[in-house]
C-alpha cells in the first residue's frame, strides 16, 4: 500500500498537469482513495495539503460532507417529528436511518454541492476539496451525487474518499460496500 504522501504528492502533479482526455468525461474531477483505517490521517494532514496546494498557486475551496449534512438534518421541517419518534422508540435504527436519508436524497445535499461548484466557475484557480465523505453512511455514496452533477465539474474538484480501489474505476466505498465502477474520475492511492 503506498503512503498518503505519496498519493498526495501523485495528486498534486496531476492536478497539475490536468485530465487526460479519455471516453469517460472531460471534467477535472479526482479521488484521493485511502484505506478507511487512514481517515483520521487524512484529517490530521488536511490543513498542510491546503497550504501546499495554496502554496502551489491554487485558491483552496472546502466542501465538508458533514457539515452539509448537518446543517440539512438541523434544518429539516420534519425535524420535531423525528426526534419524537426516536424518544418513544429509540432502538428502532432502521426506520431512523430512513428517514434521514430521505432528507439527504431529497437533491438537498446535491444541490449544495452544486452551488459551491457554481460559485467557483470562472475564477482562475480554484480547487475544491470534497471532505468527510464518510459521512455519506449509511445514506448513499458520493459516486451517485458525482453521477447526477455531471456536466457541472467546471473547477478542479478532489474528492477524499475513504475505500478500497479495486481497478481503474472501481472503488468500494469503506472497503464493504459492493464496488462501484460508475466514476468520471481520476483515482489516485486506494
Amino acid at each position: 500500500m503506498s503512503s498518503l504522501k505519496t498519493n498526495f504528492n501523485e495528486l498534486v502533479e496531476r492536478l497539475k498537469t490536468g485530465r487526460e482526455v479519455g471516453h469517460a468525461s472531460f471534467e477535472p474531477i479526482f479521488y484521493l482513495v485511502f484505506h478507511p483505517t487512514e481517515i483520521l490521517d487524512v484529517k490530521r494532514n488536511l490543513p498542510a495539503w491546503e497550504s501546499r496546494l495554496h502554496n502551489e498557486g491554487w485558491n483552496v475551496h472546502k466542501f465538508s460532507v458533514a457539515q452539509a449534512i448537518q446543517e440539512i438534518l438541523d434544518t429539516a421541517p420534519l425535524k420535531k417529528i423525528w426526534l419524537a419518534a426516536d424518544a418513544k422508540a429509540p432502538l428502532q435504527w432502521g426506520k431512523t436511518n430512513k428517514s434521514l436519508a430521505n432528507a439527504l436524497t431529497n437533491g438537498s445535499l446535491q444541490n449544495r454541492l452544486e452551488a459551491v461548484l457554481a460559485s467557483l466557475e470562472g475564477q482562475a484557480n480554484n480547487i475544491l476539496l470534497v471532505t468527510d465523505i464518510e459521512a455519506l453512511h449509511p445514506y448513499l455514496r458520493i459516486g451517485s451525487i458525482e453521477n447526477l452533477l455531471h456536466g457541472r465539474f467546471h473547477v478542479p474538484t478532489v474528492f477524499f474518499y475513504p475505500g478500497v480501489r479495486t481497478g481503474n474505476t472501481r472503488l468500494k466505498f469503506l472497503g464493504f460496500y459492493p464496488e462501484d465502477g460508475n466514476y468520471r474520475s481520476v483515482h489516485v492511492g486506494g
